[in-house]
């Protein structure tokens, strides 16, 4: 047998040594590795667009309206989570649009205002969908000023709606009351004005976030309390290591007791998702949107399963219609 050497031995100390290192950085890696899955889902039957508005009833997301760079839209659609197809559905009674908002309130879904590029107009009518009879009723006009890109949540009594842009942005918020078919407007917001934010809504709790105004990207983070109608400033949505929630165009929506933000504009479009958890109050970043980067997109999602779909990159508009898994690994073979 072959004695070893002094410098034999150490040479395979040393070498040993920088393995170590090296499956121990995996290791690191791993344990510290982004989670959340993006399964292709049924594409839209009909043409791509961006800034249709949209809203979940059970296990149904529908939604409506829209814009695909040329035509505005007023058909309306809904797609079933548990068959993966899409129904076409009675037509949005209003005008044409885009950046309209919903909300729902009970079994029902509530669409309006808006933004009419044919004849440059920001709109204020608003229509209420019942989803037993798949019609449409006209009720009372928006209270405030004709708009688009606002913010919309309902409870089990009422719809909000606020912020926006009505050819300057806004940050006024108005109450819907389906018993006497009016609106008042509800106080105390003391954020920035603001376009083309997001909300999302766990438990009695709606959070209000992103959004931008005269080109800037607004970084205050809000909840509002269905029951007590009052509005708390929480921290701020900084950027974090050159990471940031913050952003316009966005989508949000809530899976199993978390908040998240997903996709949207920040000098580009984007394809970031962040997740949120009220109990500790954290945002966590979450495996990226894994198709094209895009803003103006639409979210469904009953609290269980959470859908992201159509939008728009640059001038490319978009038809396809994503699932996310927030807690499993990426998998890149099953789009």
């Amino acid at each position: 047998m072959r004695k070893m050497n002094n410098k034999s031995a150490i040479r395979l100390l040393y070498l040993g040594a920088l393995l170590a290192l090296f499956y121990s950085c995996n290791s690191d890696d791993d344990d510290e590795e982004t989670l959340g899955n993006w399964v292709k889902k049924s594409t839209f039957n009909e043409e791509s667009r961006s800034s249709s508005s949209a809203f979940t009833i059970g296990n149904i997301g529908y939604m409506g309206t829209g814009y695909d760079g040329s035509d505005y839209y007023n058909d309306f659609w809904g797609y079933n989570m548990d068959t993966n197809s899409w129904q076409q559905l009675s037509d949005f009674p209003g005008v044409e649009r885009s950046s309209a908002v919903s909300f729902v309130i009970g079994s029902d879904g509530y669409m309006g205002t808006g933004y009419n590029g044919d004849t440059n107009d920001e709109l204020s009518d608003f229509y209420k969908y019942k989803v037993g009879t798949n019609s449409w009723t006209t009720i009372a006009d928006f209270g405030g000023s004709a708009r688009y890109g606002a913010v919309g949540f309902g409870s089990d009594s009422f719809g909000y709606v606020g912020t926006g842009n009505d050819g300057s942005d806004k940050k006024d918020f108005w109450k819907y009351s389906p018993v006497s078919d009016s609106w008042e407007e509800v106080f105390g917001f003391g954020g920035d004005k603001r376009r083309d934010g997001v909300t999302f809504t766990l438990g009695n709790e709606v959070y209000l976030a992103t959004g931008v105004s005269n080109g800037v990207y607004e970084t205050d983070f809000w909840s509002f309390n269905l029951d007590t109608e009052v509005w708390t400033q929480l921290t701020d949505v900084d950027d974090d290591d050159d990471d940031y929630v913050y952003r316009s165009n966005a989508v949000a929506f809530t899976m199993d007791g978390k908040g998240y933000i997903a996709c949207g504009e920040y000098s580009g479009s984007l394809s970031t998702v962040y997740e949120y958890t009220p109990s500790t109050e954290t945002w966590e970043e979450k495996t990226p949107f894994e198709l094209y980067a895009r803003r103006d997109a639409i979210a469904f999602s009953d609290g269980a399963r959470a859908f992201v779909a159509l939008g728009r990159n640059g001038t490319l508009y978009l038809d396809d219609n994503m699932e996310f898994f927030p807690n499993a690994e990426q998998d890149d073979d099953d789009n």
